[in-house]
């Protein structure tokens, strides 16, 4: 098959220090990375569309005309809330409910830091404004909507500028006339102002969950919704025929028409395109149980997933100490990235939070960064190569300036300012960063009941690799998966998700007195937006798959448990609503109780609090081979380069991927050079490579 008639899939990561490319050509899959571009991210991704063109040998017109599918996951929203420089938000909210965003339901961070400070508000009070209106739990109007207070209540927030507003009134989930009724006048006083309605983007109680996601959504969504219309516009300009899909953080992808709906889903969807990647190798290789690990240029990722599939949580989401209330596939999120900053603060050595990213980005770099990394700690060590072929060939480590960070960084810890202090200083902040990522697993699976050591470890991103076996070591984990893809793995992730919506409405009832007719009419609600948006992204209805969930919980209990009360349906098939559709609920609720909390209430009976329908359409995936079928031997070095795999400086043999095979193995210590990673086998372990190409590191 020639490259014009080649039907190409390509996904997308934005990282805050490089933009991932994942080209699925027919069986394979080439793997590309450049530099974001921080000032305009569509630049970087067309910038990368252009090379991948280039290296199939065609123009960029052709290359995109030949592409069936472009699957994007952004970081356009969580950049906005780390940086807080999203849009002036105004929020208009019932009456005698102003600071129900800033209570939290009294949630802190750390409960015993007395100087812990609140978040940055994103609606300080003076943008908070209150109207007459009440709306009673069953839908009906207690007070009605005071319009001119509406009208007064605009024209205030006009007066301060404001570039977007959220509307949040209570039980507006259940009746939303009100706050339609506020974006009329809003469009008519506030004209180029975005909207954010809480009933649209989350139908649900409670209040506060509610209200911050609305305005988290509000904050973010002219940046977002700004960023993928230019980035929809070049790709038209430069060939694309299709639509451009997004993943959202459920894990699934959608059309761009769906995502500007409620911007918010976005957040967090490259991590969730890692995870999903996880679950989709980990599957195939006979590993259902992982602990995924993903460390980039900005940040440490660290995901669970179990049986085979990525959990997704619609609840107490906080991100960027804001609650998110839109189901997202659970991700903890450390400061522990290539470029997180080594700095000694009152004596004491310190790694990150705070990253260099691309721009400047590491001393290494070249590009004017003066602040050590771990990336120019790990060049220290002489675990990064300053040769030729640094991602991809696509730029070239140096040295010059590493070493008088790191020798500053020695006599600020009051040691000698030489090379051997340097070399010491470089090699404190990899067991800094080492521990600190360690210990960020430990919350993880300690807070899910879970020993690391009952699971698999699968490593990816453009630093996972060099930390993996050491790390893995500490938690008592003897296998690690890394897989070839590894760089550039979130952005494979994406091609591995299908198309998906997942949305809930509240219901509370009893669970013995539920109302059907209720019920089926808040599915059928559900089931026609899904076809709508199923539809209008030109998706075939058979090839769709519904879970229909339900919430419940205890009374008086914080948070609702969600289960499937009928899955692997089809999208308009609510026959399972019947008359016994209570007591199955009721069983099926005290099999995850006790399953989530090793518990249940004898006689006591839960209450529903919404119903949920996760919807997806069945794709294509890229296929991974497992098993080690080849002939197993002994790879042969390339060379060797002095390196400190933690027992000291030591020459260690080097070896490059592109020349390695299924079978092969190769003993610690060692270090296995990739177009785009660089995998460390520390002493003790061994790599072996396996049918797919992808790496095996065991504990020897």
């Amino acid at each position: 098959m020639s490259a014009a008639a080649m039907n190409y899939r390509v996904g997308i990561d934005i990282g805050g220090t490089f933009t991932d490319f994942a080209l699925l050509k027919g069986g394979e899959v080439i793997l590309h990375k450049n530099l974001s571009t921080p000032q305009d991210r569509s630049l970087g991704v067309m910038q990368g569309l252009a090379t991948l063109a280039a290296k199939e040998g065609l123009e960029l017109g052709s290359f995109l005309g030949s592409c069936e599918a472009i699957v994007h996951g952004t970081t356009v929203a969580d950049n906005t809330l780390i940086e807080m420089n999203g849009a002036l938000t105004g929020l208009i909210t019932t009456e005698g409910f102003r600071d129900e965003v800033e209570y939290r339901r009294g949630f802190k961070e750390d409960i015993w830091d007395v100087r812990l400070e609140p978040p940055p508000q994103i609606t300080p009070r003076r943008r908070r404004l209150t109207v007459p209106e009440r709306v009673l739990a069953d839908g009906s109007v207690h007070v009605a909507l005071d319009e001119e207070a509406v009208r007064h209540a605009c024209r205030q927030l006009k007066k301060q500028g404001i570039e977007s507003l959220a509307v949040s009134f209570l039980f507006a989930f259940v009746n939303n006339a009100h706050e339609r009724r506020v974006r009329e006048i809003a469009r008519e006083e506030l004209p180029g102002v975005t909207i954010s309605l809480s009933h649209e983007v989350l139908p649900r109680a409670p209040e506060y969950d509610r209200t911050s996601t609305t305005v988290a959504n509000a904050y973010v969504a002219p940046r977002v919704i700004a960023y993928l219309d230019r980035l929809v516009s070049r790709l038209k300009d430069g060939g694309y025929r299709n639509q451009l899909m997004v993943m959202q953080a459920s894990g699934g992808v959608m059309t761009v028409d769906y995502i500007d709906g409620s911007p918010i889903r976005v957040l967090a969807s490259g991590p969730a395109g890692g995870v999903v990647g996880s679950a989709h190798v980990g599957k195939a290789k006979g590993c259902p149980n992982l602990l995924c690990v993903d460390m980039g240029g900005t940040s440490y990722d660290m995901s669970l997933v179990t049986g085979g599939s990525a959990p997704v949580e619609a609840g107490w989401n906080m991100h960027h100490r804001n609650l998110i209330g839109v189901p997202m596939v659970k991700v903890e999120t450390l400061g522990a990235g290539g470029g997180s900053i080594c700095h000694v603060n009152n004596g004491v050595l310190e790694v990150g939070p705070r990253s260099a990213g691309s721009e400047p980005g590491p001393i290494t770099y070249g590009r004017g960064g003066t602040e050590p990394t771990v990336t120019d700690a790990l060049v220290m060590l002489g675990i990064l190569s300053t040769g030729e072929g640094f991602a991809g060939g696509s730029f070239r480590l140096q040295k010059a300036g590493v070493e008088e960070a790191f020798a500053k960084i020695s006599a600020e810890m009051g040691n000698a300012a030489s090379t051997a202090g340097a070399e010491a200083a470089a090699f404190d902040c990899w067991r800094v960063v080492n521990a600190n990522m360690s210990q960020g697993v430990r919350r993880t699976t300690a807070g899910k009941g879970l020993d690391p050591k009952e699971l698999v470890m699968l490593a990816y991103g453009g630093n996972g690799p060099a930390f993996a076996g050491v790390q893995a070591e500490d938690l008592g984990i003897n296998r690690v998966l890394v897989p070839k893809a590894s760089p550039t793995f979130s952005a494979l992730g994406t091609l591995v998700a299908n198309p998906a919506i997942d949305e809930e409405r509240s219901y509370i009832a009893r669970v013995d007195a539920l109302d059907l007719g209720r019920l089926r009419k808040l599915w059928l609600e559900l089931v026609s937006r899904a076809e709508k948006y199923f539809t209008d992204g030109a998706f075939a209805h058979d090839r769709v798959v519904a879970h229909y969930q339900i919430n419940m919980r205890y009374p008086g209990q914080n948070f609702a448990l969600t289960f499937d009360i009928a899955p692997n349906a089809r999208l308009n098939d609510l026959s399972f609503i019947d008359d016994a559709i209570g007591e199955r609920a009721l069983a099926l609720f005290n099999a995850r109780h006790m399953a989530e909390y090793n518990h249940i209430r004898e006689g006591e009976l839960p209450e529903v609090t919404g119903v949920r329908l996760a919807s997806h359409v069945v794709t294509p995936s890229p296929v991974v081979a497992s098993g080690f079928t080849a002939k197993a031997g002994e790879a042969a070095p390339s060379g060797k380069r002095r390196a400190n795999l933690g027992q000291g400086f030591a020459e260690t043999p080097i070896y490059v991927g592109a020349t390695l095979a299924p079978g092969h193995s190769i003993a610690g210590p060692a270090i296995i050079e990739e177009s785009f990673t660089t995998i460390v086998v520390y002493p003790g372990w061994v790599a072996r490579i396996d049918d797919a190409g992808d790496y095996e590191l065991v504990k020897g």
